[in-house]
């Protein structure tokens, strides 16, 4: 997910088959916005922390797209994100052709 200015600041994990597949994954995380909570954990290698939300089986759903110095700046940013997801608007779901295979989420 981009911030209006083009910055990205949530990936997602997940690798999905189809361009529809990541649209209804977009429009889940989307619906559930208020609710969503996130799990701030320290990075392993490196300084900072990252948050993270959970999703089936504990996996992650999404997490921030970078890691930050501060555990604070680490809350805030997640609650930016919150706000930013809540504010989208809702896509018309289609299925189209082809396959959608990143491994960097975005």
């Amino acid at each position: 997910m981009k911030a209006p200015n083009g910055r990205v600041v949530a990936i997602t994990a997940a690798l999905f088959e189809t361009p529809g597949e990541a649209e209804r994954g977009f429009d889940d995380l989307r619906t559930a916005a208020a609710e969503l909570t996130a799990r701030i954990t320290h990075v392993r290698e490196g300084i900072g922390w990252i948050w993270v939300v959970p999703g089936s089986r504990n996996l992650p759903e999404v997490r921030s797209s970078r890691a930050y110095e501060r555990y604070a700046t680490c809350q805030n940013a997640f609650r930016r994100f919150v706000v930013l997801l809540a504010k989208q608007q809702p896509r018309e779901l289609t299925e189209r052709a082809g396959t959608l295979r990143r491994s960097d989420g975005r």
